[in-house]
């Protein structure tokens, strides 16, 4: 086994130079999909990156119209927390159903959209709600920061710091899961927003995207009946073991009309 430097820094600014000095490092928040990825040896990183020491990225706060979250909040912290659950109930309802309880306290929500894995559900939420991406750089839309397979808008030495959350009108989230890992098949979150409606999806093509046909029907009606019948083209969505793309072209409007039928339960 090759040697590996590992870093403790105590902030932001000592973290993302650490990054920007060695190309080979990695960022080491939760740990869910650095570590497995370690001992399939699919990475041989020179050094781990630790956030765990810095206070500044723990923390959710609510600002009346919107919740804040720290980037190194867990997945069981957000399920958990009470503004959250106020304010975004579908955002907390999601946080609840990502992998086990082991995943839940141990992953966070920086770690999910930093890797955006293909059927990650965080990602979802960020794009369906218009959650603003702060980092140690620059504040960044969530429209076009996936960018495709495991792949960001973000730089090098660049650190997700807060995800910042609009409160919706109405929101709900879905998804269809893979039974051993319970990560998304396809997952579909809808939200009524301010600047109107928006449909993203997961696990269904190489990042999160979002479906403007469905959009468009939810704008001329808010209801479940008005997803029926969308029709979802499978060019460019995933193909594997757990289901064709034709399969995953099928459950998104399905599950679209499920988030529907919560929204209006």
């Amino acid at each position: 086994m090759s040697e590996m430097a590992y870093h403790r820094p105590a902030t932001v600014a000592e973290a993302a130079n650490l990054s920007a000095g060695d190309a080979d490092a990695k960022i080491f928040a939760g740990g869910q999909s650095l570590l497995p990825s370690m001992k399939l040896g699919l990475l041989a990183p020179s050094a781990l990156i630790d956030l765990g020491a810095i206070a500044e990225l723990r923390g959710i706060r609510s600002g009346g119209s919107s919740i804040t979250i720290a980037a190194m909040s867990t997945h069981a912290q957000v399920a958990d927390s009470r503004e959250v659950r106020t304010a975004i109930p579908a955002l907390a309802a999601l946080a609840e159903g990502i992998g086990d309880a082991q995943v839940r306290n141990r992953g966070t929500i920086g770690g999910s959209l930093a890797n955006s894995d293909p059927a990650a559900d965080y990602p979802a939420a960020v794009l369906a709600l218009n959650a603003t991406i702060h980092t140690n750089k620059r504040t960044l839309p969530p429209d076009g920061f996936f960018k495709g397979l495991f792949e960001t808008a973000l730089m090098p030495g660049e650190l997700i710091t807060r995800v910042e959350f609009p409160v919706p009108r109405g929101a709900a989230y879905v998804k269809f899961p893979q039974p051993a890992s319970r990560f998304a098949l396809v997952g579909v979150f809808v939200a009524a927003t301010s600047e109107g409606v928006r449909v993203a999806v997961t696990g269904a093509g190489p990042c999160a995207f979002r479906v403007e046909a469905l959009e468009d029907a939810l704008t001329r009606k808010w209801a479940p009946e008005a997803c029926a019948g969308t029709a979802i083209s499978s060019a460019h969505l995933n193909h594997d073991i757990h289901g064709s793309a034709e399969y995953r072209a099928h459950l998104i409007p399905v599950l679209a009309q499920r988030a529907l039928s919560r929204c209006h339960g």
